[in-house]
């Protein structure tokens, strides 16, 4: 993987995730407790060997690149080695980036430089596991000009994602960006061929496509405008998904929405979670702040039964729950939850405050924000929708830096706890 250059695509604006993105590009949202969304991606490819890596940004990259600074700042130059972001220059044109393969023809300079043999394209926002290095021997074994990462998915999901027909020996036929009715595949009614959004390329055959695309009009995606060309003109083969996840079902997820964000989120809690953290022949890695450890405080004369406890539940350093109770739930760093309060199925991010005796249900509340004593969400759906944001399947959102008494985001914060005080989004 020493000569393979990769490209992290982190400029969406995400906004099928607002109000969560409202402050940030997608790929830094705040998941599992302690980490990015990019840092599956980014986790991946120090795992594979992958050590060459340019992350393009766009949308409200501040909080993000303040992340790649302080957490991924671990590579040698004078070893080849190296982590940095692009923004659009407008090199080639007086656009910013208008798509995936327009990112990737506007940065034509930086594949020049580097001469790499291979060019690995990846989405900065999926949460899976997976070895580039298999991948990378499946396209040379095969003599590809591309290879694209799939994975078997229900035909009734596929409806927006790229869904490719493969022939017997998983060469590319066919490739259709999010059909309205997407084919199965052969032999197997109730599944589709997706996409990952993860494209290997030999270096001269991806230059050709996307200068040709950018010179008809047609280069802006690779889904939508590169594949379907390529597989007429190149050899383009299809890469079964290998999970690295060492669980029964694959295990990969596109957290645009913000259901399928808490659903993902849920799925780190279970005893035997689906999606596993604690492999540590897979590491994944993240920055981690100087906080202290988890409290929980339990008063045996408080008359009321005050009872600190957390039960199948994310809880990051820093946090306090004081005489409350988080059930199936994460908690990121410096989280406080006050007496006789009740936390379940919800993602609290980094400094949120909950307040006594409130009753938090189904909830994502971003960072910084304040529930007062005796707040109930998550339980009054007319309510919930009269005051905040609710997705398609009952998740209440909160934005950051919401104090929930005035209902409206918070421009000036109060001061925040010594360990709270970098700026993060």
């Amino acid at each position: 993987m020493r000569n393979t250059l990769v490209f992290v695509l982190a400029g969406g604006e995400g906004r099928r995730l607002m109000p969560l993105t409202r402050d940030r590009a997608k790929p830094a949202v705040p998941f599992g407790g302690i980490y990015r969304l990019i840092d599956f991606t980014l986790s991946n490819c120090i795992n594979s060997g992958a050590r060459r890596i340019a992350v393009l940004t766009q949308y409200k990259s501040q909080s993000l690149k303040r992340h790649l600074l302080m957490g991924w700042s671990i590579f040698h130059p004078e070893l080849g080695e190296f982590l940095y972001d692009i923004p659009p220059q407008k090199r080639l044109s007086n656009d910013w980036y208008q798509g995936t393969a327009d990112a990737v023809y506007q940065n034509i300079y930086a594949i020049k430089m580097c001469r790499p043999q291979k060019i690995l394209v990846l989405a900065g926002d999926h949460v899976y596991k997976m070895n580039y290095r298999k991948m990378r021997r499946f396209h040379d074994g095969n003599n590809a000009d591309a290879t694209i990462g799939a994975i078997e998915v229900p035909v009734e999901r596929a409806t927006g994602l790229g869904i490719m027909a493969v022939d017997s020996d998983w060469r590319v036929a066919d490739f259709l960006e999010k059909p309205s009715s997407p084919p199965a595949i052969h032999g197997d009614p109730k599944h589709a061929l997706a996409s990952m959004g993860i494209y290997m390329f030999n270096t001269q055959a991806l230059c050709d496509m996307v200068e040709w695309g950018h010179a008809h009009g047609e280069g802006q995606d690779f889904g939508r405008d590169i594949i379907p060309r390529a597989i007429r003109e190149y050899r383009v083969y299809a890469f079964n998904f290998i999970d690295e996840n060492k669980k029964e079902a694959k295990y990969w997820r596109d957290v645009g929405t913000i259901d399928a964000y808490w659903e993902a989120g849920m799925d780190l809690v279970a005893v035997d979670p689906l999606f596993n953290l604690y492999d540590r022949d897979w590491p994944i890695r993240t920055y981690q702040g100087q906080y202290p450890p988890v409290k929980t405080v339990f008063d045996e004369h408080d008359p009321q039964d005050r009872l600190g406890i957390s039960v199948d539940s994310l809880v990051s350093g820093g946090c306090i729950i004081s005489g409350g109770r988080v059930q199936r739930s994460i908690l990121s760093p410096n989280v406080r939850v006050e007496s006789h309060s009740d936390v379940s199925e919800s993602i609290l991010m980094e400094g949120v405050t909950i307040g006594k005796r409130c009753k938090i249900r189904r909830a994502i509340i971003d960072k910084f924000s304040q529930i007062p004593d005796d707040t109930t969400i998550g339980c009054d759906p007319e309510e919930d929708r009269r005051r905040f944001t609710v997705s398609e399947g009952g998740i209440v959102v909160i934005p950051r830096m919401t104090n929930v008494a005035r209902t409206r985001p918070l421009r000036s914060a109060k001061p925040l706890p010594q360990a709270a005080r970098r700026p993060s989004a």
